[in-house]
C-alpha cells in the first residue's frame, strides 16, 4: 500500500504554491483565447527536432532555445549520453525515445546538447562512482569512459578542470558516434534524412559551441552575451 500524506487546508507546501502559481502563467499565456499553439497541439506533436540534454536543473534546453510547447522533443539524462545500440531486451529509455523520434515522429535534426560544469563527467572524470552508497551513477556515466580515455591520452598532464571540459566536449562527440550504430538513425543518416549536431553550452561564459564534425572542433554557434542584452530585453525575468 503506498502513504500519500494529506494536505490540511490552508498549509499547502511552500514549494508546491510556487510551482502552481508559476503553472497558471502558464496557462495565462498559451490557454489565452488568442492563443491557439494547444488547440494545434492536443492532437498530436510535430516537434522540429530531439535533443539530447543533461538533466541538470541549469541547461533547459527549451528554455536555453526559447522554444515554445511543441517544439522540442527532449529527452534528459545524467550527462547527456547516448549508450550504443543495444538491442539486448533491457530497458532502455533513451533508445526508446530515440526511436519514437526517429521513427514515429520523423524528426529531421538530433541535438546531442553537452555543457561546462557537469556533475556527470565530473564523477567520471574523478575516478569516483559518485557519493558512497550510490548504486547507479557510476555505471550509467561509465558509458563515456571511451571519451574519458581520449582526453587521458591527448593531454595526460592537464589539471581535473582541463580535463573535465574537454572530457564533456568529447562526449558529444561519442554520443554522436553513438547515434550512428542504430541501423535506423545511420541509414536515415545517409539517406540525408536525418541530420546529427553536437552542441555544447558553457554556461560560465554563455557561449553556444557547435561541433564541426570536418574540422573535429568546436566552433562558436553564438558567442558571449553583450552586457546590454538585458536592459534591451526589459520583459527577462529576473530571479527573486
Amino acid at each position: 500500500m503506498h502513504s500519500i500524506r494529506a494536505r490540511r487546508a490552508g498549509h499547502q507546501h511552500p514549494l508546491i504554491l510556487r510551482l502552481a502559481s508559476g503553472f497558471r502563467r502558464f496557462q495565462r499565456r498559451w490557454y489565452h483565447p488568442e492563443e491557439p499553439l494547444f488547440q494545434s497541439l492536443k492532437n498530436g506533436q510535430n516537434p522540429l527536432a530531439l535533443v539530447i540534454a543533461c538533466c541538470d536543473s541549469r541547461v533547459d534546453p527549451v528554455l536555453l532555445t526559447d522554444c515554445r510547447p511543441g517544439d522540442l522533443f527532449v529527452v534528459r539524462n545524467v550527462a547527456n549520453l547516448v549508450p550504443p545500440y543495444a538491442p539486448d531486451g533491457g530497458r532502455h529509455g533513451v533508445s526508446a525515445a530515440l526511436e519514437y523520434a526517429v521513427k514515429h515522429l520523423g524528426v529531421q535534426d538530433v541535438i546531442i546538447m553537452g555543457h561546462a560544469c557537469c556533475g556527470g563527467i565530473h564523477a567520471l572524470v574523478s575516478g569516483g562512482d559518485g557519493e558512497e552508497g550510490d548504486e547507479f551513477i557510476g555505471p550509467w556515466v561509465d558509458v563515456a569512459r571511451r571519451a574519458l580515455n581520449k582526453v587521458n591520452e591527448t593531454m595526460p598532464d592537464a589539471n581535473a578542470a582541463d580535463k573535465a571540459r574537454a572530457c564533456e566536449m568529447w562526449n558529444v562527440r561519442l554520443s554522436l558516434d553513438n547515434l550512428l550504430t542504430f541501423p535506423w538513425v545511420n541509414e536515415a543518416v545517409c539517406e540525408g534524412r536525418l541530420t546529427l549536431h553536437g552542441w555544447y553550452f558553457d554556461l560560465q561564459s554563455g557561449e553556444l559551441l557547435e561541433y564541426d564534425a570536418e574540422d573535429r572542433v568546436f566552433h562558436p554557434l553564438v558567442g558571449r552575451p553583450h552586457l546590454g542584452d538585458r536592459a534591451a530585453h526589459p520583459g527577462t525575468p529576473r530571479r527573486s
